[in-house]
Order: structure tokens, then C-alpha cells, then sequence
């Protein structure tokens, strides 16, 4: 089974690629945001061939219970800054791309085996994951994302342009996400700013054992 891991910056990458020899797993970083999300899978996908991709990195954190260092395992995803109008039909929701899913479906499989994963006081959590071309640094950008979203559990700029680019070209995927910070809870970024300073590197040694985990499967 060879599996793709997607991150956006350099430090994600220097994190990941620690831990990980080549072989069957690539590490690649895409840049931030939508359209360098999209370009990376793409890229992955044509050069790769992966069995499965995973987004990894980190994301803001929303919800009961969430803190920094958990782990969000996306359910599903959908976009917080695509809104296509009414004007063009009466079915398209917000967040959804006209003609493609109202939310992308996790892979079945990926999803059962990252929430069967044991792990060593790091606490996991499903559902949905929201990106958009936004850096939130703010309460009241969080509070507009969770007003038309009050589910969504994460917050980033990638994962669900993955998510489009591994549904057009059938290929399997999750989005495995770090809470860095909770900006309901946070006014200045502080928490995302001190979470590369004390917290990352263990946190991405989840992601390692994810990925262990299916290639001992498989």
C-alpha cells in the first residue's frame, strides 16, 4: 500500500519527514491554502499513485472538549467561503461547489482505523473539518465560520481541496488534524504561536502511528 501525507508548510514537512523513510509513504508539502492544496494532490496523485491520501497538520480547534494538542479525524468537509447563490438554482448549499457534494465523505475504511488507533494521552475526535482561505486570528471570523457551520469540529485552509481533488480522481481519503488553537478562546494567536514551540513534535508522532497502522494492514 503506498499513502501520500499532504502538508502545507515547511514545518509540518520537517516534522513529518522525521519520521518517515520514504519506501511507501511520501511526504510532500503543497503550500497554504486552497489552490496550492489542490496543485499538491494533484501532483501527488499523478506521480505517486497513492492508495490513500491523508491532510495533515494543524487546524483551529471548535466544540465541547476541544483543546489544544487533540486530534480532529475528519467525518466530512466542506468549504466556509464558497458560496455559489441562489440565483443560480435553488439546490446548491453554502459551502458547496455547484455540481459537486455538499460535504465529501471521509474514506470508510481510513475513518475506522484512525478511530480504532490507541492512543498514549492524546484525545481523538470526529467530524467535520471547514477550510477556506482564511487564517482565523480572530472571535469574530470564528463565530461567522460556526454560525453557518455549528458543527465543525476543525478549521483550515487545505484539507477539503484535497478532499474535491481525491474525489475526481477516486482516490481515497482523510483529513488528520492538530488543534493548535481554539480562537474562541484566543484573541492574538498566541496558542497557535505556542504550539510550535512546545507541543508539535509530539503531536505528529500521532500521525505516524495512523499511518504505521495501515500499512500493517494492508
Amino acid at each position: 500500500m503506498k499513502i501520500g501525507i499532504i502538508v502545507a508548510m515547511d514545518r509540518e514537512l520537517h516534522q513529518l519527514q522525521s519520521l518517515f523513510n520514504g519506501g511507501n509513504v511520501m511526504v510532500q508539502k503543497c503550500g497554504i491554502g486552497k489552490v496550492n492544496a489542490a496543485l499538491g494532490a494533484q501532483r501527488m496523485i499523478n506521480e505517486f499513485h497513492p492508495d490513500a491520501i491523508v491532510s495533515s497538520g494543524c487546524a483551529g480547534g471548535h466544540g465541547d472538549g476541544v483543546s489544544v494538542q487533540d486530534i480532529v479525524v475528519s467525518t466530512e468537509l466542506t468549504y466556509h467561503d464558497v458560496y455559489c447563490g441562489a440565483a443560480v438554482d435553488n439546490i446548491t448549499q453554502y459551502g458547496q461547489v455547484q455540481g459537486l457534494p455538499v460535504r465529501y465523505q471521509a474514506d470508510p475504511w481510513l475513518l475506522e482505523k484512525a478511530t480504532t488507533l490507541s492512543l498514549d494521552g492524546v484525545r481523538l475526535h470526529q467530524g467535520l473539518i471547514v477550510t477556506g482561505d482564511w487564517f482565523v486570528d480572530s472571535k469574530e471570523k470564528m463565530r461567522d465560520i460556526v454560525g453557518h457551520f455549528p458543527d465543525a469540529k476543525a478549521v483550515d485552509m487545505e484539507s477539503c481541496a484535497i478532499a474535491q481533488t481525491c474525489y475526481l480522481n477516486r482516490v481515497p481519503f482523510i483529513s488528520f488534524r492538530v488543534v493548535s488553537d481554539t480562537p474562541l478562546h484566543d484573541t492574538d494567536a498566541s496558542q497557535y504561536h505556542n504550539f510550535w514551540d512546545t507541543v508539535a513534535e509530539r503531536s505528529f508522532l500521532t500521525t505516524r502511528q495512523f499511518v504505521e497502522s495501515l500499512l500493517q494492514s494492508r
